[in-house]
């Protein structure tokens, strides 16, 4: 598929058309449940109604139990003009979960957020200084289901370049961009793993200069690779 990464348009248009296909079939009440885990029945073109997580790489019975704690994170994306990138954190070394480790802004959802697009928005402010009133707000990814017992909603948005950043202190050590380009690259989505607690477990990468992205961030950005290019991942 040819898609032009710094048409804004096309990328807004493309979200809101996924996430209205999926909404549609949320609400068919009885289904839903089979559809999270058949997608056998999906017309051509169309994407698969389930979670994403850790588990889609990994054996049977690699999926965290419930119940999940609600998350949501913000998918910043930044219209340059010429090309749009994706901006992203560097945990703080010291943390005590997920320390050094790149992310999106975001984190837990609170009783006080009115829904996930609030506490992204919410978090994003926190941890980078970003004003609410520099988003615009596209459209929400699948729901991300990570091993630490999280179940996520990344929210997509185009934010205003010119934003002025202010890092949470002992929260974020960096924050970068990695150009939409290279996210929408198959060429530059790896599949490595490890061994956990005597399980190999599989995990997506992108590696981008020398920034190590993987975990649910990398699953995350293939996600906007397949809304975006209509194209499954390569090990999915």
């Amino acid at each position: 598929m040819s898609l032009n990464v710094s048409d804004r348009s096309f990328i807004t248009a493309r979200i809101r058309a996924t996430q209205s296909q999926l909404d549609v079939r949320r609400s068919s009440g009885a289904a839903v449940s089979q559809m999270l885990h058949d997608s056998n029945d999906l017309e051509p073109g169309e994407l698969p109604v389930k979670r994403r997580g850790d588990h889609d790489l990994n054996q049977m019975g690699m999926r965290p139990k419930p119940p999940l704690t609600p998350a949501a994170v913000l998918v910043p994306l930044l219209d340059h003009g010429d090309q749009i990138t994706v901006l992203l954190t560097e945990r703080a070394a010291d943390l005590r979960a997920h320390a050094g480790q790149i992310s999106f802004p975001g984190g837990r959802i609170d009783p006080g957020d009115a829904s996930p697009e609030a506490a992204a928005l919410r978090e994003a402010n926190e941890e980078i200084g970003l004003p609410l009133a520099s988003v615009e707000l596209v459209g929400r990814l699948d729901t991300y289901e990570v091993r630490t017992g999280f179940e996520i909603t990344p929210v997509v948005g185009f934010v205003d370049p010119v934003f002025k950043l202010i890092r949470a202190p002992g929260e974020v050590a960096d924050v970068f961009e990695v150009p939409l380009a290279f996210v929408l690259d198959p060429a530059n989505h790896e599949r490595q793993s490890k061994v956990l607690q005597g399980k190999r477990r599989y995990f997506y990468v992108l590696p981008f200069e020398d920034r190590y992205i993987w975990g649910a961030t990398a699953g995350m950005l293939v996600n906007l690779y397949e809304v975006l290019t209509g194209q499954t991942a390569y090990w999915r």
